[in-house]
């Protein structure tokens, strides 16, 4: 074992690929995933609960911090209406990510971004993440905070996290920076957050 982690950019671990399979919302996905991308060779039980959770969703719908694409690609396959963009660190993830959307036949936006620093003068009526949480509080936080800079007025951020990894924290910290912040779900210790009606600069909320 090394100390490497999946969101390095360039993993060095040797490359190991196996395939996923599912079924989300009657579509039937097979994914390629390779060692050195998080959760190689199964959809992991939180980004499952996240996406069983999504809403319907249309126009601007960002997946941030991609992996080898389940969520994003599965959320282009079941909402024609939305325009999806997969952005994540990894290259190996990036790679992978790009040819399960072309076998797949999912129509979705590829780019390198470390966090959201190539994506801060886009705008997004959603943003969906399950957060790389061993990159620290502070990676996380900002990725919420410049989530709620991209979304537009009426947008959402939908995020999953383990209640013992800082759910109850990450609920308070995001009512800093929305106007409302919902559990929608929870299964076997995670939790799936919506938080809606970002505050922009100058607004406040009541959280403390």
């Amino acid at each position: 074992m090394t100390a490497e982690q999946y969101y390095t950019k360039d993993p060095t671990c040797a490359s190991n690929e196996v395939t996923c399979a599912f079924v989300y919302r009657g579509h039937g996905m097979m994914f390629t995933t390779d060692a050195g991308v998080f959760s190689k060779g199964e959809l992991d039980p939180g980004s499952r609960l996240l996406m069983d959770a999504l809403p319907a969703l249309s126009g601007d719908v960002l997946d941030l911090g991609c992996g080898w694409g389940p969520i994003g690609i599965s959320v282009a396959k079941a909402n024609k209406d939305a325009r999806v963009v997969m952005a994540d660190v990894n290259h190996r993830a990036l790679d992978l990510t790009r040819r399960n959307a072309a076998a797949l036949g999912a129509s979705v936006e590829v780019l390198e971004s470390d966090g959201m620093s190539a994506l801060l003068d886009r705008e997004f009526d959603a943003v969906i993440t399950n957060p790389p949480i061993r990159a620290g509080k502070q990676v996380i936080y900002q990725m919420f905070a410049d989530s709620a800079r991209v979304l537009r007025e009426n947008g959402a951020l939908y995020l999953v996290i383990r209640k013992q990894q800082g759910a109850e924290s990450c609920m308070k910290y995001l009512k800093t920076l929305f106007a409302n912040v919902e559990k929608l779900d929870k299964s076997a210790g995670y939790w799936v957050l919506k938080a809606s009606g970002p505050v922009k600069q100058g607004e406040n909320t009541d959280a403390v």
